[in-house]
């Protein structure tokens, strides 16, 4: 079994080797083959530079890509072309910061290699007490909010209780499949992808995970308000 881990990446100069480094410590810690790919979404830091040095340092044996997109076009096109590139027969992507320590992957790669299923979510909602460091109010409202509107108006199942967590696991052929389908560039690429898979007919289902909010979050609800509705307006008319 091979395990690509995808990490899109915007000026995270700050955090991106210890991401690469914690990556490596878990494939070497569980025995397991595979690549890590950074899919670098046009910083305007030294993100690609830092993630070379730290792929030098840490990776040894572990297949290592730094994608260097030359344009900032957001997450989704990030994991989109993380994911085109990479040959894993379980292919996911996690967002820098490591919000979600990497042994969690675990858990979601049993439901896949059982048969079970062909997608796993982690979840920040399944298991609250596993949340070390949470929300502020206002974001729980607004998570609340969003939660409604996908399961009304974009048709979301409602057993999917976080389709925004940065932290999702494929079969190799099904990610593949549903990403060179996908056209959403920013934030929402989740929401198209969830569509996308379910017209397919792939089996979906969510596991918990240990998590901490990172306070350097690139979403903002105030500042991307406009921006998200465009995403999902765009979403729900194309799939």
């Amino acid at each position: 079994m091979k395990l690509s881990i995808i990490i899109p990446a915007y000026n995270e100069s700050g955090k991106i080797a210890k991401d690469i480094e914690f990556a490596c410590r878990f494939f070497q810690k569980n025995n397991l083959q595979g690549e890590i790919i950074i899919s670098d979404d046009g910083s305007t830091d030294s993100t690609a530079d830092q993630a070379d040095k730290a792929g030098r340092i840490f990776c040894g044996k572990i297949s290592f890509l730094v994608i260097r997109n030359p344009q900032h076009r957001g997450k989704g096109f990030a994991v989109r072309q993380g994911i085109m590139k990479a040959c894993g027969d379980y292919i996911m992507f996690a967002d820098s910061g490591e919000c979600v320590p990497f042994d969690n992957i675990l858990r979601g790669l049993n439901m896949l290699t059982s048969g079970q299923y062909q997608i796993a979510h982690g979840s920040r909602n399944l298991a609250k007490e596993n949340i070390k460091v949470d929300h502020n109010i206002y974001r729980h409202i607004f998570s609340e909010l969003f939660h409604f509107f996908v399961v009304k108006m974009m048709k979301i199942p409602v057993e999917l209780t976080d389709t925004q967590c940065g932290f999702k696991i494929y079969r190799g052929d099904i990610a593949h499949l549903l990403y060179e389908q996908s056209k959403t560039d920013g934030f929402m690429f989740d929401i198209e992808i969830i569509r996308c898979a379910i017209k397919q007919h792939c089996t979906i289902a969510e596991f918990p995970v240990d998590w901490s909010c990172d306070p350097d979050s690139r979403l903002s609800p105030a500042k991307h308000f406009w921006e998200i509705l465009s995403e999902l307006i765009t979403i729900r008319r194309i799939t």
